[in-house]
């Protein structure tokens, strides 16, 4: 994978909150951070799938987009089957989207 190595601490956020927020069970113990880093990770599988399949995207911006994007998604998802707070939903996309534009922008598109 091309921006979160197999030890990257959004791969280890990832694995931690699969393993600890199991669906169906609402937990308030997940923080913003864990699913932001989750989500992360999660965009970057996907991004890196996306490229796989379509190729580079015309532009950096777009890039960004379209991995924000699926950020935004995977918090979404995990917010409703997860049953936590608006606020800690706005905070992990703003957090996954600022991990995910970073990587983009340290290991290109």
């Amino acid at each position: 994978m091309g921006f979160f190595h197999h030890e990257s601490e959004e791969r280890k956020q990832y694995e931690d909150f699969n393993s600890f927020a199991p669906i169906n069970e609402h937990k308030a113990k997940i923080s913003h951070e864990l699913i932001s880093g989750a989500a992360a990770y999660e965009a970057a599988k996907a991004w890196e799938d996306h490229k796989k399949s379509n190729g580079e995207p015309d532009d950096h911006a777009k890039a960004k987009e379209i991995a924000a994007g699926i950020a935004g998604a995977f918090v979404d998802r995990m917010v409703e089957t997860h049953g936590l707070e608006y606020i800690d939903r706005e905070r992990a996309k703003r957090e996954a989207r600022e991990r995910i534009e970073g990587a983009i922008d340290e290991n290109g598109y």
